[in-house]
């Protein structure tokens, strides 16, 4: 195969892997050659690229999205919420036929260009099994020793600031060196709130965040930061701080607008030899090493699903059937405490959380969750079928919360595809019982604390930001689509580093884990074997 062969008459290309070729390919070409494909550049699969980076490997990441520009519309709620302006997914259904408009966002950097930047590491008790109301939440493959070091190498690539303070969250886990960064300061009504909570004899602490705060770096603090793109690149997203800097390095490249459809392999089935895709439309076939799928839990399953083949029936990789099985999403609530005695002038709200409610202690016999402030809600957030000037005057006088409990696996909770091959969630919310109960614990501090009205809105399957679980890892295939490694039991090179791997949810966001895991991969996972 020639990989440089030009296409419709145009002239030949340099190569994609010459000596000072740009590291995102603009030019046309049918067929490349690779020694580590990488499909997806959220927070699984960039990581995964700067971990590689340097090491000789040709190392192609394809994504289905490209840049995020960064513009003015980047720090507008109007634009961001009201007219979904970044919202480029398409839309997924649910069983009877709904369609409904994920938090899926396709570009470099993944769902990570919209997060919230929150950045914490699962609990040591998250590891093992867990009784909750609800019903038990497995143990991983490997316990919360194994990843921490791991764990602290992300939070030094992804400029965490976190307490410096190691007693501040009583549910912290052990650390082998301090959080990179020192906590985000509190704006003065987060300080007089952190102050009430305390004298509830709670622990409220500094929220784990990875923002680049600090003397002459760029972050302003703005009151647009949670749910919206950075337009300074302040936000501390997969984009800029993993694929930018691999992509320097030389042995990176970055395929944009390039959509995998299918996964084929050999004609025993037990290797991935060619990744097909679209890019602009066009047809790309890649000739692959090493396939890592890093596209995010349900579009990940999805494309495995979608590579069935005589090899693979069911879907590859699936001999288990657990492929698309097992989706979690977390218990999600938003919480919005009003005041209307006092207007809340916060700008950056997002810099406090409370677990004094995530495992069985003093204030709760059952584990329940995390409580979270929110970047501060605008009226554009809020439903438009309220009169404006009532939801400005809601938001002007708000405090606000994100509510999470643990989604416990259950395989009746899937990732199908539709006659039409468009994505099918499946989702029946498991644990609620701890949700409410969260929710009701909630309710009580806040009242407390001294906000007489306490608002709150549940999320429902089109809250996919935390979606994890559908090529759960385990030691035995038969119960378990991957490795503790995250490679396939059924197929020697292939790969899913990604929240598709969780065994559990637990009831933190999972980006840091997701990118403590690939780099765990990359280094010990046998990716350039």
């Amino acid at each position: 195969m020639n990989e440089n062969r030009p296409r419709n008459g145009s002239s030949p290309l340099n190569g994609i892997w010459a000596a000072g070729a740009p590291p995102v390919v603009t030019g046309e070409v049918e067929e490349l050659t690779a020694d580590v494909v990488i499909i997806g550049s959220g927070a699984g699969g960039a990581t995964t690229a700067w971990a590689l980076a340097g090491s000789g490997a040709r190392v192609l990441v394809l994504e289905r999205g490209g840049f995020l520009p960064r513009e003015a519309a980047n720090w507008s709620p109007q634009a961001v919420f009201a007219e979904q302006r970044y919202h480029n997914a398409e839309p997924w259904r649910t069983p009877d036929g709904r369609r409904f408009t994920s938090t899926a966002h396709y570009y470099v950097g993944g769902t990570t260009k919209v997060y919230g930047a929150s950045l914490p590491r699962l609990r040591v008790a998250d590891f093992g099994p867990v009784a909750h109301p609800g019903g038990l939440s497995p143990a991983w493959p490997f316990d919360y020793a194994e990843l921490e070091p791991h764990y602290a190498a992300a939070e030094r690539l992804y400029r965490v600031h976190g307490p410096a303070d190691p007693g501040a969250d009583p549910t912290a886990p052990p650390r082998s060196t301090p959080f990179p960064h020192p906590p985000v300061p509190h704006e003065a009504p987060v300080a007089e709130l952190e102050r009430r909570l305390r004298a509830q004899g709670l622990h409220p602490y500094p929220l784990e965040l990875g923002i680049d705060l600090g003397p002459d770096r760029p972050c302003r603090r703005c009151g647009t930061c949670d749910a919206f793109p950075c337009r300074v690149g302040a936000k501390n997203d997969a984009e800029t701080r993993a694929l930018r800097p691999a992509l320097r390095r030389g042995n990176v490249r970055l395929l944009t607008h390039t959509y995998v459809h299918r996964l084929a392999t050999g004609p025993d089935g037990r290797r991935v030899t060619t990744v097909h895709a679209l890019r602009a439309g066009r047809p790309l076939t890649v000739r692959a090493g090493t396939v890592v799928v890093s596209a995010g839990a349900i579009n990940s399953a999805a494309l495995l699903l979608r590579s069935a083949s005589d090899r693979h029936p069911a879907g590859l990789a699936n001999g288990s059937g657990l492929v698309g099985r097992n989706l979690m999403l977390h218990n999600n609530s938003v919480l919005v405490a009003i005041d209307p005695r006092r207007r809340n002038p916060v700008t950056f709200q997002k810099t406090l959380a409370v677990n004094d409610f995530y495992q069985p202690g003093p204030h709760t016999p059952e584990p329940l969750g995390n409580l979270q402030l929110m970047g501060k809600i605008r009226a554009e957030m809020l439903p438009p079928r309220l009169p404006h000037r009532l939801r400005a005057a809601v938001a002007a006088h708000s405090l606000d919360w994100w509510v999470m409990s643990e989604d416990l696996p259950d395989p009746r909770n899937r990732v199908t595809l539709a006659p039409d091959g468009q994505i099918t969630l499946h989702r029946v919310p498991t644990n609620t019982r701890a949700h409410r109960d969260l929710l009701r614990a909630a309710r009580r501090m806040l009242h407390r604390a001294g906000y007489p009205l306490v608002l709150a809105h549940r999320m429902g399957v089109e809250a996919t930001g935390h979606q994890c679980g559908t090529t759960v890892a385990g030691p035995d295939g038969r119960d378990s689509v991957l490795d503790p490694y995250c490679r396939s039991h059924q197929v020697a090179n292939l790969y899913v580093v990604d929240g598709g791997f969780f065994p559990s949810s637990a009831a933190v966001n999972p980006t840091l884990t997701i990118a403590a895991q690939a780099l765990r991969v990359a280094r010990h996972g046998g990716l350039l074997d």
